[in-house]
């Protein structure tokens, strides 16, 4: 929950709804929103082209962006909505933020208008499909510049060009939650401008959370503070949630001195076309952790996946490496204290170990050191790791990224860490404490630090999931070169084990938190293994 004083202070300055026009553009905050460029005569809106891709490589679902730290609307009743508009592109009007979970993209309720070939193209989501209920054009010869109005009446939305109605469809419960969110895109490459943005009717305007968190005594960020030897404990983290859902916020504040963007530093969020970056969501991750005292570690610089298509197909892929590698970790350097400058390289089945991907075929194994020398010389002060699943078991996994890291470290590749990624997704899948120790002081003796670097445990039995939680947290805090201990999301409600592909997700059970933030034995067991 927000501090009481923050609370207040952000009911004194949001006005009561009346019928007079607010306007969402002066003095309101339009800069953090990717593919955004505001100015005095408004918002220019360039189209990023971004796309989650799925496991086979292929892009399944457009990612367009949502002014997540902008203004958005609290509605009560009818209202409308008039954009100013010219050029070709499109404004969303959200009821609430997209979730993202890995390779899916869960659509909320929404609707897009924008003027395409002399039309008004309007589409509806109601929140049960990632694809629109209902697509519709209106009009004719509509200008390029014009003021598109959405009217939201009852269960109805009317649309309008220039004041004047040109359709109606019904609203398929679009604005429901009670909020709107603004987000806009715009076709890969091309600009558009938002030169007016009003709305009028039952509505009150909301603006950013403030970031600062209450910390909590007797949390596990503060029993892992008050340790003779400092380990990092946190969570990977997602933007929407950490926005949108005030619980999702205070535990992350309370919680954790550490934290990783989920999804949000990946190659297909950050550089969805080659040159053109977009950070507003992950600066925005950056900003919380600042702002409550918490440290960054980056992930991930090279993958094989999570990556925007035109990567996979660039034929000159060393150049395309290196150049993400300086532009990402160039623009987060000073703010982040760690990287995964390498994700998941291992692949016990090749003879040399390695997954042969794009980055392998196009560099060979060199790539590996390549990528490290790269982001030390970008990122001198940042902490460089490896990161791998499976390899907190003994087999062959374990046995290819030790030959890996010895190697990398025997020819001088500034390489500073391991990242066991910890997941247990089944009963075959739990490592003995003792195991991952093992792991631990071989790592050590080659001189490169542990973090303990995704965690969760796939399990309805509570004292199973404890036990492996509070096991590797107490190995780690008594191993002196285990830094860190992540867990892959931190509440059930948005963790990455969810069943998806179906409207609502199925939350999963392999966290510290249940779906309605209820600590679990787990919780329990990583605070007592600190004590």
């Amino acid at each position: 929950m927000l501090p009481l004083f923050t609370a207040l202070l952000l009911v004194a300055a949001v006005p009561a709804a009346s019928a007079a026009p607010v306007d969402l553009l002066s003095g309101q905050d339009w800069s953090h929103f990717a593919g955004a460029e505001q100015s005095a005569d408004g918002v220019r809106i360039t189209g990023l082209d971004r796309w989650i891709t799925d496991t086979d490589y292929q892009r399944s679902q457009a990612n367009p962006p949502v002014n997540v730290l902008g203004p958005r609307l609290a509605v009560t009743g009818d209202f409308q909505v008039d954009a100013k508009v010219s050029g070709s592109g499109s404004l969303q009007l959200y009821g609430a933020l997209p979730i993202i979970y890995d390779e899916w993209r869960q659509e909320p309720p929404s609707v897009r208008v924008g003027v395409t070939g002399g039309k008004l193209a309007i589409a509806v989501w109601d929140g049960k499909s990632d694809k629109p209920v209902q697509t519709a054009k209106f009009g004719s010869a509509v200008p390029a510049t014009t003021t598109i109005g959405v009217k939201h009446v009852g269960s109805e939305l009317a649309f309008s060009v220039d004041g004047q109605q040109v359709g109606k469809v019904a609203d398929r419960g679009a604005f429901s939650s009670g909020q709107v969110w603004f987000g806009a895109d715009a076709p890969a490459g091309q600009s558009w401008s938002l030169t007016s943005l009003r709305a009028t009717g039952k509505v009150q305007v909301l603006t950013a959370p403030d970031w600062r968190q209450n910390k909590v005594a007797g949390s596990w960020r503060a029993t892992a503070e008050a340790l003779p030897r400092k380990v990092g404990v946190g969570s990977a983290i997602a933007i929407a949630p950490l926005v949108s859902d005030d619980r999702y916020r205070a535990t992350a504040g309370e919680q954790f001195d550490l934290i990783t963007p989920e999804n949000d530093m990946k190659p297909q969020f950050v550089q969805p076309r080659r040159g053109v970056f977009a950070f507003a969501e992950a600066d925005a991750l950056v900003d919380f952790a600042r702002a409550n005292d918490i440290d960054v570690h980056a992930h991930t610089l090279v993958w094989f996946e999570a990556l925007p298509t035109w990567m996979r197909s660039a034929p000159d892929k060393k150049t395309v490496m290196l150049d993400h590698i300086r532009a990402v970790a160039g623009h987060f350097a000073g703010r982040v204290k760690e990287w995964d400058v390498v994700n998941e390289p291992i692949n016990e089945d090749n003879s040399d170990g390695l997954e042969h991907n794009l980055w392998y075929q196009a560099m060979g194994a060199d790539y590996i050191a390549q990528a490290f020398r790269t982001a030390r010389e970008t990122d001198p002060n940042a902490v460089l790791y490896l990161n791998e699943y499976g390899a907190e078991a003994d087999g062959g996994r374990w046995q290819a990224l030790y030959s890996l890291v010895k190697k990398l470290k025997q020819n001088g590749v500034p390489i500073d860490g391991v990242g066991l990624q910890s997941h247990e997704y089944s009963a075959g899948e739990r490592v003995p404490a003792e195991t991952f120790r093992k792991h631990v002081k071989a790592l050590n003796a080659l001189g490169l630090k542990v973090r303990v670097s995704e965690m969760d445990v796939s399990t309805s039995d509570t004292a199973v999931q404890a036990k492996q939680f509070g096991e590797r947290m107490t190995v780690c805090r008594q191993e002196p070169n285990c830094t860190g201990f992540t867990t892959w999301g931190f509440t059930d409600k948005y963790g990455s084990t969810a069943t998806v592909n179906q409207y609502p997700a199925v939350p999963g059970n392999a966290l510290p938190w249940s779906a309605s933030y209820k600590p679990k034995k787990a919780y329990t067991a990583l605070v007592d293994a600190l004590r």
